[in-house]
């Protein structure tokens, strides 16, 4: 297999012989949604080859090639009757600089400069007419001088990354946001005439690819004609590899490298899968460029798996979307995170706009649903007409972690090592010796005693210690998994390609100061008792190399008692 990681244009992938899953089937799933679309998912989520698919669909320049292109696919069996009917127009917006007001104009302008000349060369428009729309000085007349010249036409427009840029400003000033995005703004302002061209047929279709509403839903009725399908059942595997796309790409390996394929699969799920954008969706989603990423590190030769299962490009990219956590009341979205992570879930309504272009104060209902567009939450169920959200993997975990020691590093003005949580959790995987790593929940916990930010409890103690064992790679940290119907509050599990000597249960028991000797040993009693009744169900016993200990604390000291 050639394998596209990296790569998002189609008719590289389909000309050159690389790997294609075939996504075709929601082109016309796509059509009957309607004219006007809007289709948001998480960074890295295959957007961009998704457009470039239907580019080569519905240009009318590629009619020629639709057989080769298209015919061993399923539209190239049953094709729409619009396929090959249009002019394509293509803006993409990412990788604008965004240091100022200015260099966003600028950028953006280019972008659209440059856009439009390409089209008009494309279909044989006059040069001239290139000239005239270089004088243009704003985005807004450059696309209203050409839809002008272009009255008579057909246009389908696709628009990538429309929010790519406005999401670095997001995260750094919501008043320059507001300032090109709400009214009088250069960017409301273009897709007002957008809308016009709309109205007056020139655009025919439209779609819109980005992360979130936000941007949209700023510009409130200077572009209100878009329908967000990104909630919808029909295309929740538009974008994304479903567990058997999955598992017949893994085959050839499972087959040459003789590998166990339903390890293989569990370990990629617990890695890349657990995307629902539907709450009516009866399938989850792997991301697919992590799952492409796992193949193209995948040591062929050796049958090896990759040295590290997080694409840097990913944690990069998501790293960046972080910040929009700060939107809002910071300290409120932080807790909605703790909560998160504290109790595995949080229960919310998804809110269908998230205009920030309001007096109105971005909530908790807001801040969920943004963590929804991010794919840092997905939906995992219902309850009485709100939606449950969960961490989707091991992936957004980790980033959440690597968030959450920043967060603890600020807010108790102190600093934790990652090297030497490294040491200490491989003092723990070679030697069994957990004396390293109590020695960095102490002294974590010391500092914790003397700030008011954190309540004190076992939850929130738990979520301490997971930051620090998530700071080291050696791991597979499972925290409240289901095992036998039971639910140890931490497993350490080996994980490919590394080898350890020793995997791990974890059970943490808490004992208020003013509680005493007494209730020490109490809470002794009932850890030791609880590991005890874990060590018996059959999928405990069956892990190798399992050592088990009692973590006990008063929330400054913690002492670790072999079971």
């Amino acid at each position: 297999m050639k394998i596209p990681y990296g790569i998002s244009n189609f008719r590289s992938l389909i000309t050159e012989g690389y790997l294609y899953v075939d996504k075709t089937p929601f082109i016309a799933t796509l059509e009957e949604q309607g004219k006007y679309n809007i289709l948001l998912r998480p960074r890295r989520f295959g957007k961009t080859l998704f457009l470039s698919t239907l580019r080569s669909y519905y240009d009318i320049l590629c009619k020629d090639e639709f057989e080769s292109l298209f015919g061993h696919l399923v539209i190239g069996q049953r094709p729409t009757p619009l396929k090959n009917s249009y002019q394509i127009l293509a803006f993409d917006f990412s990788g604008i600089e965004t240091s100022s007001e200015e260099d966003i104009r600028r950028g953006f302008n280019r972008r659209v400069e440059t856009a439009l000349k390409k089209f008009l060369r494309r279909y044989g428009y006059p040069l001239e007419t290139d000239r005239i729309i270089e004088k243009q000085t704003s985005p807004a007349d450059k696309i209203d001088y050409f839809f002008t010249v272009l009255e008579e036409a057909n246009i389908y427009l696709l628009i990538d990354e429309y929010d790519h840029f406005a999401n670095a400003i997001l995260g750094e000033s919501l008043e320059l946001f507001s300032a090109i995005v709400g009214k009088g703004g250069f960017v409301r302002a273009f897709y007002e005439v957008i809308k016009t061209a709309t109205m007056e047929g020139i655009v025919d279709r439209l779609l819109i690819t980005g992360v979130t509403s936000i941007t949209l839903d700023s510009m409130t009725s200077g572009f209100n004609i878009g329908k967000n399908l990104s909630f919808a059942q029909e295309l929740n595997q538009a974008m994304g590899f479903t567990a058997q796309e999955t598992e017949a790409m893994v085959q050839p390996l499972v087959e040459v490298c003789g590998l166990d394929k339903q390890e293989m699969m569990q370990n990629l799920a617990n890695w890349y899968n657990g995307y629902r954008f539907s709450s009516r969706a009866a399938e989850k989603v792997f991301n697919p460029d992590m799952v492409l990423y796992f193949l193209d590190s995948f040591n062929k030769e050796g049958c090896l798996w990759p040295e590290q299962m997080l694409d840097d490009n990913i944690a990069s990219d998501y790293g960046k979307i972080m910040r929009l956590f700060g939107i809002g009341d910071r300290e409120s979205n932080f807790q909605i995170l703790e909560e998160l992570l504290v109790n595995g879930e949080i229960v919310g309504r998804h809110k269908g706009k998230l205009d920030l272009d309001t007096h109105k104060p971005f909530e908790r209902d807001d801040f969920i649903s943004l963590l929804l567009y991010m794919g840092f939450i997905t939906i995992s169920g219902t309850m009485l007409g709100q939606l449950r959200y969960v961490v989707p993997n091991y992936v957004i975990q980790k980033l959440y972690y690597g968030y959450f020691r920043a967060e603890i590093e600020q807010r108790a003005q102190i600093r934790v090592e990652k090297h030497t949580l490294e040491n200490a959790v491989a003092e723990l995987a070679l030697h069994d010796n957990i004396t390293p790593l109590l020695e960095e929940i102490r002294k974590v916990l010391t500092l914790f005693s003397n700030r008011d930010f954190m309540r004190m409890d076992e939850k929130h103690i738990k979520t301490v210690i997971l930051t620090l064992l998530y700071q080291s790679e050696v791991y597979f940290i499972r925290s409240e998994a289901e095992v036998n119907k039971r639910y140890p509050d931490i497993l350490l599990l080996e994980r490919k390609p590394i080898a350890v000597r020793y995997q791990f249960l974890f059970e943490l028991k808490f004992s208020k100061k003013k509680e005493g000797d007494k209730g020490l040993e109490a809470k002794r009693a009932e850890g030791i008792a609880q590991i005890r009744a874990y060590q018996e169900l059959a999928d405990i016993r069956r892990l190798p190399k399992l050592q088990s200990y009692l973590l006990l604390t008063d929330g400054t000291e913690i002492e670790a008692i072999a079971v």
